[in-house]
């Protein structure tokens, strides 16, 4: 069975219900614990577990992040909540320096079992320091996992498995999906990491995406169905590990690819995806790869200009289209 329950209840059930399982859980944050978060994912675990276990801290990201890494190596399993993925920059020593390389400079005696849980992505004009899409940042270092959910049922299953590893994650929210909708198993669920899903099945190209740009992706598919192009949406839902072998399944399929990503093109994630396709993947290519990618810009303030900065709706059909090698009067963002 199953409930419809929205995103960010989603995650706040991964955490009760890890909470519940091992006392060295505790969380740490700004705001997540009287006011239960800006999101409201952190709402009620205050009165449930006390402050020991769910502490507010001053607006001081490396603090917190080195509080965290260091529990982690102490033995508790904290999550730290930083509101912001932009402000991670301020902590960068702590999980790339210390974090990230602890196991393999105590020769693999050493663990760190941290989870950083932040947002980004745009949406609602807050501007180049509250918007941006950062996952490349995380995914160019060695020893930090990175996890993106796009519906309630992986924000949970992949959080509660986020809380049992023993390395450190980085759980990369967006702040446009907390108020989404989706079905959620019932009882114990569990998403291992480095398991892709197929949000939509198709035999004509393969559209990969995550986060926020899974239910644009998935509203391209609908479109273009019209049309009778049968589109496949391939969700990674973790970018490291990455599961390679669903993504080459997926082309060897349908011979086609479009790779979308928020953050911007330079640099991206996209295309490294792309990269894996070209070297393993290259006879079963029909049409060069497509990538629909953010611009190189700082994400602007006003709200047209940072829709038009981004992935939209029409950059993705006429991605497609191209690789149909069908006419369109749509641009691709670059």
């Amino acid at each position: 069975m199953s409930r419809e329950i929205m995103y960010r209840d989603a995650l706040r059930e991964a955490l009760d219900e890890e909470m519940q399982r091992d006392p060295t859980v505790f969380i740490i944050g700004e705001g997540i614990a009287e006011r239960g978060g800006s999101y409201k994912v952190t709402e009620g675990l205050l009165a449930k577990y006390g402050p020991h276990r769910v502490r507010d801290t001053p607006i001081a990201e490396a603090g917190m992040i080195g509080v965290g890494v260091g529990a982690a190596i102490a033995g508790a399993r904290p999550v730290v909540e930083i509101l912001y993925v932009d402000f991670a920059m301020l902590g960068m020593d702590m999980l790339v320096n210390q974090a990230a390389k602890f196991r393999l400079m105590t020769g693999g005696d050493g663990r760190v079992p941290f989870v950083m849980r932040t947002q980004g992505g745009t949406g609602g004009g807050v501007a180049a320091q509250h918007s941006q899409s950062l996952e490349a940042l995380f995914y160019h270092i060695p020893g930090l996992k990175v996890v993106m959910p796009s519906v309630p049922a992986d924000a949970k299953g992949l959080l509660k498995y986020a809380l049992r590893q023993s390395d450190p994650v980085m759980f990369l929210e967006h702040k446009h999906l907390y108020m989404t909708k989706g079905l959620v198993p019932d009882g114990e669920h569990v998403i291992e990491f480095g398991k892709a899903d197929i949000k939509r099945p198709g035999k004509d190209v393969t559209i990969i995406a995550w986060s926020n740009m899974i239910p644009r992706a998935l509203e391209a598919a609908a479109k273009l169905a019209e049309e009778g192009i049968d589109a496949e949406v391939l969700d990674p839902r973790t970018l490291v590990p990455l599961d390679k072998a669903a993504i080459l399944a997926s082309v060897a399929k349908t011979n086609r690819v479009v790779i979308v990503q928020e953050a911007v093109r330079r640099g991206g994630v996209a295309s490294d995806i792309a990269s894996i396709i070209q070297e393993e993947a290259f006879y079963h290519l029909d049409a060069p790869i497509e990538i629909v990618a953010g611009l190189n810009v700082p994400v602007p303030f006003n709200l047209e200009l940072e829709k038009a900065s981004i992935p939209q709706l029409p950059n993705i059909i006429a991605a497609v289209r191209r690789s149909l090698h069908l006419k369109s009067d749509a641009t691709a963002a670059q």
